[in-house]
């Protein structure tokens, strides 16, 4: 569950929100207008995400933004776009310009999700990596992942003796997720895990309790090659 809290003096404004974030679905939303009590709840609750406005009586959303949890992402939604410029520079993830439909608030959230992985790899050395699918926010741990395969604009992530996940995010955006050193790319279309290698012949990678061969592309050979031979030293010289 995405936790997020949106402030906006705008009724009608929190009510788009509340709406878009119900359709993108897992998200546990909390509303105010008064950016005072919205800020309380904010440093109680230490929300994953903050949809924040700028223009709002009295209060300046860009000052409000320098007091949030550095945990937190920061999501501007303003019908100023002159502010631009101010919300970047307190780091804010992304900026959405009222009016806004659904695919721009999609597009902020998953790019929000994108930065949560990443400061949650600093954390716990990325144990675990956060996905949408099925219209739910899951946790998939990085060493259940055997191999990873691209159909069109999803991947579908095999993991030993667990549900295959299907997810509506890029091959690009899967390898900023998972760690390099034991994850590569072989082909345009998968990705593996060094782990889950039980032989490698003829172009093909075979893995653990697996009867399909993974196909290593042409582009792709000499770098497979290199990490492949270097892992398997690392792994000799660690039993």
């Amino acid at each position: 569950m995405i936790k997020c809290i949106a402030i906006d003096d705008e009724p009608i404004a929190l009510s788009i929100i509340q709406e878009y974030c119900k359709r993108y679905g897992d998200i546990e939303l909390q509303c105010f207008t008064s950016p005072v009590a919205g800020m309380e709840c904010i440093m109680a609750e230490k929300p994953d995400i903050v949809f924040l406005d700028i223009e709002m009586n009295s209060y300046n959303g860009v000052t409000l933004a320098k007091e949030l949890p550095e945990s937190t992402c920061l999501i501007f939604t303003t019908a100023y776009a002159q502010y631009a410029l101010d919300g970047f520079n307190v780091n804010a993830t992304d900026f959405l310009h009222k009016p806004f439909f659904y695919q721009r608030f999609e597009q902020a959230v998953k790019k929000a999700m994108l930065f949560i992985n990443a400061k949650n790899e600093n954390t716990n050395s990325r144990r675990t990596i956060t996905l949408k699918a099925d219209h739910k926010t899951i946790i998939i741990g990085i060493d259940d992942i055997d191999y990873i395969e691209a159909m069109d604009n999803y991947v579908k992530i095999f993991r030993h003796e667990q549900p295959t996940v299907i997810s509506q995010v890029t091959m690009k955006e899967m390898e900023t997720l998972i760690p390099s050193g034991k994850f590569i790319r072989v082909h345009r279309s998968f990705i593996v895990s060094l782990d889950s290698i039980e032989k490698f012949s003829n172009r093909r990678i075979f893995l653990k309790n697996y009867t399909h061969p993974i196909p290593v592309g042409r582009t792709y050979i000499d770098s497979f090659n290199n990490l492949y031979n270097i892992f398997k030293r690392h792994k000799s010289n660690n039993k």
